[in-house]
């Protein structure tokens, strides 16, 4: 069975829909391992809480980035990980970790790639009038938000939305569709050459899978 190893920040609730996954036979997969640069983030609480093994990481014992990432890479391969699950894992990876993890690493982001990287996606959303918003899982490169699209989902915006209105909206659909993207991977149907995302055999559009 693959190995999934999974990174979080906060709440984990990515984390969450991962475990389910697994507990209901949608992801044919181990998850090995959890590990957060936050010692009070919650999805480490998840992570015990279903028998995962969970670590925390703290940046300040670090002299800078690339000792921490390389820290944090040595742990991470004792799982002997086939894939790497970023979940709400806010710290920049430094190119290094990028490069050793090249083609094993997935991101799930709040937006339409390529619109909105980087933070505070759904306010940029209600600020600029969209009438649809979502999520985006793709490949982690080199560039912030930048790897090749493999699946998105949509979501209207509404009149009166708040950020945490759109915020829940697309966690539902976040939930649903990071699962299935990581069973593509597991089972042997996704990968990532020539710097796009291959399903099937296939080339995917820039826009991932759900491309109209």
């Amino acid at each position: 069975m693959k190995r999934i190893v999974v990174l979080v920040s906060g709440q984990g609730s990515n984390l969450q829909a991962l475990i389910d996954a697994c507990q209901q036979g949608r992801l044919h997969a181990s998850l090995a391992a959890v590990f957060s640069n936050k010692a009070g983030a919650y999805g480490l609480e998840r992570a015990r809480e279903a028998g995962i093994p969970a670590h925390a990481l703290d940046a300040r014992e670090f002299s800078d980035r690339e000792a921490f990432d390389a820290a944090l890479a040595e742990q991470i391969d004792a799982y002997a990980p086939d894939l790497i699950v970023l979940a709400g894992y806010m710290r920049i990876l430094s190119a290094a970790f990028v490069r050793h993890y090249a083609g094993r690493m997935l991101n799930i982001h709040p937006s339409l790639l390529p619109k909105y990287p980087g933070l505070h996606t759904h306010r940029q959303a209600l600020v600029n009038r969209d009438a649809e918003h979502g999520t985006s899982v793709h490949f982690v490169t080199e560039e912030l938000d930048g790897g090749p699209v493999i699946l998105q989902a949509k979501v209207p915006v509404f009149d009166g939305d708040s950020e945490e209105d759109l915020q829940a909206r697309v966690q539902v659909q976040e939930h649903q569709i990071y699962p299935l993207v990581a069973q593509w991977f597991v089972s042997g149907r996704l990968a990532m050459r020539e710097n796009a995302a291959w399903l099937d055999g296939g080339r995917l559009p820039p826009e991932g899978y759900a491309a109209e």
